[in-house]
Formats: C-alpha cells, sequence, structure tokens
C-alpha cells in the first residue's frame, strides 16, 4: 500500500503543476470572442473584420502589457440565435475577456445581456443602430450609426436641388433608423419623400421594390442596404433601367470592397460615411496598401471597424497594464481618441458610442477604378439619435 501511494506521488505533482501552468497561462492570456459573420448574406463584413484584426496583430504582434491576446473566431451568420448560443458559450466555457464584433444589430442586441450579466466587455464593429450602447454598460462601438450619415445626407440633398425622394431601405432596426433619420432632415428642408419601400433584410429580391421606385419618377433613390448586399441592389438598379435616377444614401450601398464589381451605373452616386478606401491620409494609404496585399482586395468601412475595435481592445489594456477586468476596460475606453485611417476618432465616455468625421463622397474613376471620393467633411459628428440619459 506504501509503495503503491509512493507511486502515485510523481503524478499527482505533476498533474498539480500542470494545473498551476494552465492556471498561469490563463492569467498571462486576453482572450476575444470574436462572433462575426462569414457565411450568408453578411459574410463579407465578417471577412473584413477578421482579415483586419489578423492584419493588425501580425502588425503590432499578439503580446500587450505582458499579456497574450488571443482572438477566437466564431461564424454566427448573422441569427441572432446563434449570436447568443456562441457569445453564452464564448464567456462560460471558452472564458472570454471580451466579445467583439457583431455584423448585424440584432446580433449585437442578443448579445447585450449576457455582456451585462457577465460584466465582459462587448465591442461592436459593425451593427449601427442607434440604441445598440443602450443595451449594456458593457458595451461600446468602434463602427459607425446610421443617424450619423443619415442625417448629414439628407440635409445635403435638399441643399443641392434634390426635391423628390424615393427611399429603399432594409427592413430591420438600421432600416428604420435609417428612414427615419434621412425623412426629418429632409423634409425639414422642404424635400418631399414620394415613395418608401422595405425589403427583407435575408436574400432580397429588389426587382419588384424597385419597380415601385421606378413608377413614383423620383429625383433621386435614398438607399441603405446592409454591408455586402450593395453588389446585388446597383445590378438590379441597372438591370430595371434605373440609372438615370441618382443614388445617394449612408456608405454601406457603396461599400469599398465590393464598388469595383458595380459597373459604372454607380458612378456620381452621393453617400455619407464615416470611411473611404480614397481617404487621403498617409495612416489610410498604408491601411489599403498593407490590406490588398494581405488579402488581395481593397478594405470597406467594416475592415476600419474591426481595425480599430482590435487597436481599442490594445489600448485599453496598456492603461490597464494588462488587467482584463470588464469594469476596468470599459472605463479604460472611455473618453479615449486616436487617429484611424477613417480619420479622427474617439468613445464618447458618456454614450460609450464612436466619435468620427463624417465624410461626403462621390463616385468617381481613377486610374480605371472606381472610388468613394471625398468632398467635404463633417468634423466630429456624435451619434444624433442618443437619447441624452443614455451612459
Amino acid at each position: 500500500m506504501v509503495l503503491r501511494m509512493k507511486s502515485l506521488l510523481p503524478g499527482v505533482a505533476a498533474a498539480a503543476l500542470a494545473a498551476t501552468i494552465v492556471a498561469a497561462s490563463a492569467e498571462d492570456t486576453v482572450k476575444i470572442g470574436l462572433i462575426v459573420p462569414l457565411t450568408g448574406g453578411q459574410a463579407s463584413t465578417g471577412k473584413q473584420i477578421d482579415n483586419a484584426i489578423k492584419l493588425y496583430q501580425q502588425q503590432n504582434g499578439t503580446t500587450v502589457a505582458g499579456k497574450k491576446v488571443e482572438v477566437v473566431v466564431k461564424d454566427d451568420g448573422a441569427v441572432p440565435d446563434n449570436t447568443k448560443r456562441l457569445a453564452q458559450e464564448l464567456i462560460v466555457n471558452d472564458k472570454v475577456n471580451i466579445i467583439a464584433g457583431f455584423g448585424v444589430t440584432p446580433a449585437a442586441l442578443a448579445a447585450a445581456p449576457l455582456a451585462t450579466q457577465a460584466k465582459v466587455p462587448e465591442v461592436v464593429m459593425a451593427a449601427g443602430t442607434s440604441i445598440i450602447t443602450e443595451r449594456s454598460p458593457y458595451i461600446v462601438r468602434t463602427s459607425f450609426t446610421l443617424a450619423q450619415s443619415c442625417t448629414i445626407i439628407g440635409d445635403w440633398a435638399v441643399k443641392n436641388g434634390i426635391k423628390k425622394v424615393a427611399v429603399l431601405v432594409s427592413d430591420y432596426a438600421p432600416g428604420a433608423d435609417a428612414l427615419n433619420f434621412f425623412k426629418q432632415h429632409f423634409t425639414a428642408g422642404g424635400g418631399e419623400i414620394v415613395e418608401e419601400v422595405k425589403v427583407p433584410l435575408a436574400n432580397p429580391d429588389f426587382a419588384p421594390f424597385l419597380q415601385r421606385v421606378k413608377d413614383s419618377n423620383p429625383d433621386a433613390i435614398f438607399v441603405f442596404v446592409p454591408a455586402g448586399q450593395g453588389g446585388n441592389f446597383m445590378k438590379q438598379y441597372t438591370e430595371r433601367g434605373l440609372t438615370g435616377i441618382k443614388v445617394i444614401g449612408p456608405g454601406d450601398v457603396m461599400d469599398d470592397d465590393l464598388l469595383n464589381g458595380m459597373g459604372d451605373s454607380a458612378l456620381g452616386a452621393v453617400t455619407a460615411h464615416m470611411y473611404s478606401a480614397a481617404h487621403p491620409s498617409e495612416k489610410n494609404k498604408k491601411f489599403v496598401a498593407d490590406y490588398e496585399k494581405a488579402f488581395g482586395n481593397r478594405p470597406g468601412f467594416m475592415a476600419a471597424g474591426g481595425w480599430d475595435g482590435i487597436d481599442l481592445i490594445y489600448q485599453a489594456l496598456k492603461k490597464t497594464n494588462g488587467n482584463a477586468d470588464g469594469d476596468a476596460l470599459i472605463a479604460a475606453m472611455k473618453g479615449m481618441k486616436w487617429e484611424s485611417p477613417r480619420g479622427p476618432i474617439s468613445i464618447d465616455p458618456d454614450t460609450r458610442d464612436i466619435v468620427q468625421n463624417i465624410y461626403i463622397r462621390k463616385v468617381e474613376k481613377k486610374d480605371g477604378k472606381l472610388w468613394n471620393v471625398e468632398f467635404q467633411t463633417f468634423e466630429a459628428v456624435k451619434d444624433p439619435g442618443k437619447t441624452p440619459a443614455a451612459k
């Protein structure tokens, strides 16, 4: 019996040592659960975000403030039930310190209660409805809100001779935001909405809705569809013979990574947005060149959201000296300011939402390629859709 116990001791000691090493390793690692759509209609959104984070870590390393940063990628297909399940698994089983990504608003909202319960920061890198950051004190956004762009393009349109507009938006929360904020500003300036159509979010067939737009005989069509659907929209817009009707809207419809596939029918489209691959700063020129070299295509605004999301996490960890406690990280993120490929950005300390320049851009051809060329800048735009009490 004594001999048997002695023979077991080395095994017990080894197991204890292994457990200690695993625990120490866990303490030295900050885990990010990246939940993005890599399949389905919003796949380009997830791929851009994932690519941008990979590029950031290639250039900045996987260690910050003495901690190894590990990114665990999960594909939710932009289905909220999947998002909720994956977020729960990442928090409970994988013990992630941060959840991030969220290609569409319903996905971001599905994870919000879990972030609150677990006190885990939720870094929204894509979804754009104003209410998102109000749903949890642990949500911070590095993408945009529809209100930031749609109010500005509404004012621009009415000041530039556009009197009658037909509106086409995807039928979910961001589409409602886009419609409401554009309509408020456009009609306040004397413009008229002659048609409103809402198209399904999943697998939309734009053709019958475009016929209604054509029949309303507008000066312009205001379009909001999520990233990844702009190419299909422009294809059907051309096939239905709408090329004489000017396209305006937030920048999602003219996503940079799809723009060159849209053909010359996209020329002249005017959109308001927070990022263009044609943004002339040296930081953005490098970002675009490095992204194209790494992945073979141009980065769009979702890539910018992913790049700034991981950058925010790294900066917050530096401020906390590697402390990945949720409350500490959120406190560090509030009020942070830095230079992004899109221009100067900051996190509003009261709303935890992004403050950024909004650019009005026009699609032009340069050296045989289509670009969203910026021609007017609105600096440090906060989200107009936020309620004053949101914290």
